[in-house]
């Protein structure tokens, strides 16, 4: 979730106008009318603070060169798309058709762009009252934070939209929004500080947002990162484009949608690190169809499930010494259908399966079940500084989080710490010296995990807590609890007794 703070509560005023424009329109479409609103304020302020720094030079006519913009990261906005004319025209009944023709406009002039913007805000669906409130709004948000960067103040309201959206598609919202903070979890486990990132159903984007922060708050260089993905769904591949675009992201996720089994768009490539939130348990993923694929070293997976097939497909596109965390359903852990148990125990066997993280429930908005981080390093013999070969990490997080609302659950950043901190220790790459603790974590060797059937879920090795002693004798505690026992009973029998009592009264005698 985007974290809130005085200076920005713009964000639940915006909302809140936002939501009323909904009325009667499609969850998906109205969202991406309001995002939309978003990005197209971002690339214009982005584009104006360049113009201006540029009129100020020796040369103020490199102000009209599409190139000063472009070489900066930044878009060329023509000038039906800047920011200025919507919010001019924001009580024009026509304010729809002049929005559209600033998305089209912008997508003309960059081709990056194509395709990936909404343009139906002309519709009879959307008020148009409404509409110029939510662009008047929109065109206040960078007073939120003076001290802020304009694309911070932009990308966190962004985030913070995303995020409640989810959370009102229920279901539908886990298939672009993964929660922050297992985001957070899992790139602070992995540290992608430099090198290729690989995402093969990567949402709105949000595994890479939160990458990019983790360099720049570890003082690493953006652009020693280099962003990979691929989206099924059109309308979240469109999402994930203005997320990156907002934060200056620049990636490589195609030039279109594509289903990462049937149609790889990043074919033969290799990734130092990969992180994903596979939907969980797809049926019908198409793997009739590609019984024959190179990337099912380890054995086939079966048609009726998809969650091995994306452990293969990560497994196939990590470099030699790459790694990977990703998220799966609980089911993956312990399955003995005889397709994933022979899959399973390969992926042991040769030795790629780092860490296990269990998770605590409620803490996706597309399912309320449980799930699992799992973590891949392709080199365990030379990744960190023991060596880890023939070891694996079974970590128990599931009394971690608190429930930020009736429905979900969040890490803290002590969570978060808590976990990654022991992940790092077991590697080496830490000053904490690694102690297993019981209840908690657990190193476990390959020949223990065969003795548990290849099984990975983290409480078959972690064992029971510790209970701290009180101190009060066994002989003690024992007359004493059966003592309270007694009278508990006691007063069952009067209950039950008065019950009885009530019923008779009303002719209903037990």
């Amino acid at each position: 979730m985007a974290i809130k703070t005085k200076d920005l509560s713009i964000e639940d005023k915006l909302w809140g106008t936002a939501n009323a424009l909904r009325g009667s329109m499609d969850a998906s479409e109205y969202r991406n009318v309001v995002l939309g609103l978003i990005f197209l304020k971002y690339v214009s302020d982005s584009f104006e603070a360049r113009r201006s720094a540029l009129l100020k030079t020796k040369f103020p006519e490199d102000a009209e060169d599409p190139d000063m913009y472009l070489s900066e990261n930044i878009f060329w906005v023509p000038k039906k798309s800047r920011w200025g004319l919507i919010q001019t025209s924001a009580k024009m009944p026509q304010i729809g058709e002049i929005i559209d023709n600033a998305m089209e406009e912008l997508e003309k002039n960059n081709d990056s762009l194509r395709g990936v913007l909404s343009k139906n805000y002309a519709s009879p669906d959307l008020d148009k009252t409404r509409l110029g409130e939510v662009v008047d709004l929109i065109s206040d948000i960078s007073l939120g934070d003076k001290k802020a960067k304009q694309s911070d103040v932009l990308g966190r309201v962004y985030e913070y939209f995303l995020n409640k959206f989810a959370s009102q598609e229920g279901k539908k919202g886990g298939e672009f929004y993964t929660p922050r903070s297992i985001v957070r979890l899992l790139v602070e486990m992995i540290e992608p500080y430099k090198g290729r990132i690989y995402d093969p159903c990567c949402g709105s984007g949000g595994m890479f947002v939160q990458s990019d922060k983790f360099v720049q708050e570890h003082q690493g260089k953006i652009n020693d990162l280099s962003v990979y993905g691929e989206e099924s769904n059109p309308t979240t591949w469109k999402l994930a484009k203005m997320n990156l675009a907002i934060r200056g992201i620049d990636n490589n996720l195609g030039p279109h949608q594509g289903d990462t089994f049937t149609n790889d768009l990043h074919k033969g490539e290799r990734f130092d690190f990969i992180l994903a939130n596979p939907p969980f348990n797809v049926k019908n993923w198409n793997g009739d169809k590609l019984r024959e694929d190179a990337r099912w070293k380890y054995g086939v997976p079966p048609t009726g499930n998809a969650n091995y097939a994306w452990i293969e497909h990560i497994i196939s596109k990590l470099a030699p010494n790459g790694k990977a965390g990703f998220v799966l359903a609980n089911g993956a852990l312990s399955t003995s259908t005889k397709d994933e148990f022979v899959i399973r125990k390969a992926i042991l066997e040769d030795d790629k399966i780092d860490a296990i993280v269990a998770l605590p429930d409620k803490m996706f908005y597309s399912t309320g079940i449980p799930v699992s981080l799992w973590f891949i390093d392709m080199d365990k013999a030379s990744q960190g500084e023991r060596t880890r070969k023939g070891e694996t990490l079974f970590i128990d997080a599931r009394d971690l989080g608190e429930m930020v609302d009736r429905t979900h659950r969040e890490f803290s950043k002590e969570d978060i710490a808590k976990v990654a901190d022991t992940y790092h220790a077991y590697r080496g790459t830490n000053k904490q010296k690694y102690e297993d603790v019981a209840g908690f974590c657990k190193i476990a060797s390959l020949d223990e995990i065969v003795k548990n059937d290849y099984v990975l879920t983290p409480g078959r090795y972690v064992g029971l807590a510790k209970q701290e002693d009180d101190g009060e004798p066994y002989e003690v505690k024992m007359t004493r609890l059966t003592s309270e026992l007694k009278k508990e009973f006691a007063e069952s029998d009067k209950l039950q007794a008065q019950i009885k009592d009530v019923l008779k009264e009303l002719g209903y005698e037990i």
